[in-house]
């Protein structure tokens, strides 16, 4: 079975290049371009290697890093960088990053590289997170429990489904309609309200002050942004 490299770049150019060096030399590979977008396809899927830049829109790839490791994530990661700075170098090995490699680089370095991780991890690739920890609570996906200071919660499957996306996209602001599409499965609504009102049953059963959310926050005339 082929090995599994995702990409998470947003140079396009650079993605198309890479992406079919890769799979001429049998690896099957995925790409994002962003951050977010990237978090979420590594948590959500299996892959033997991620390849990371560390300039990318919507989330940088130190915060991917930084993520990944913190949901137990234990693929190998090599880290891309525009900038020859050892400062940038040392953030990344210190956040969990296993490489780096300076742009441009030599396709033959890289590729060696590429091996040489692959060589030291593990034979099975890397499994998705299976839990997620904010403040004092946390979600196991697997059995799709939540719990608050080791109290379970009682969340209804919508409850469940509307937090599993907002974790997968931490960071990002995303609108209602963006929600109602990809949590309820469909475009259009009379009301967003049903946004609105699950919204305030999550916060209800996780936040400490409802009033005054710590995690997940309301962006007025954009949508909501989790920040656990």
């Amino acid at each position: 079975m082929a090995q599994r490299i995702l990409l998470i770049e947003d140079e396009a150019g650079l993605v198309m290049a890479l992406g079919d060096r890769l799979r001429s030399e049998g690896y099957e590979v995925e790409s994002a371009g962003d951050g977010v977008a990237g978090l979420a396809q590594a948590t959500g899927d299996s892959f033997d290697l991620i390849i990371l830049d560390v300039m990318l829109p919507r989330m940088s790839g130190f915060d991917v890093c930084r993520e990944l490791r913190r949901r137990g994530l234990e693929v190998p990661i090599l880290m891309l960088t525009a900038r020859d700075q050892v400062v940038d170098k040392v953030v990344g090995l210190k956040l969990g990053a296993d490489d780096y490699l300076t742009k441009p680089f030599d396709i033959m370095e890289l590729l060696a590289r590429i091996e040489a991780l692959l060589r030291r991890a593990p034979s099975e690739p890397a499994k998705p997170a299976t839990w997620y920890q904010f403040g004092p609570v946390r979600v196991d996906f697997r059995r799709a429990e939540v719990t608050r200071e080791g109290r379970p919660l009682t969340l209804s499957a919508r409850e469940f489904q509307l937090l599993h996306y907002l974790i997968d996209h931490r960071g990002a602001t995303i609108s209602r309609e963006e929600l109602l599409n990809e949590v309820w499965g469909y475009q259009a609504m009379p009301s967003t309200r049903t946004v609105d009102v699950h919204v305030a049953w999550l916060r209800q059963k996780l936040e400490e002050n409802p009033k005054h959310p710590q995690f997940i926050h309301t962006l007025r005339g954009l949508g909501y942004k989790f920040t656990g």
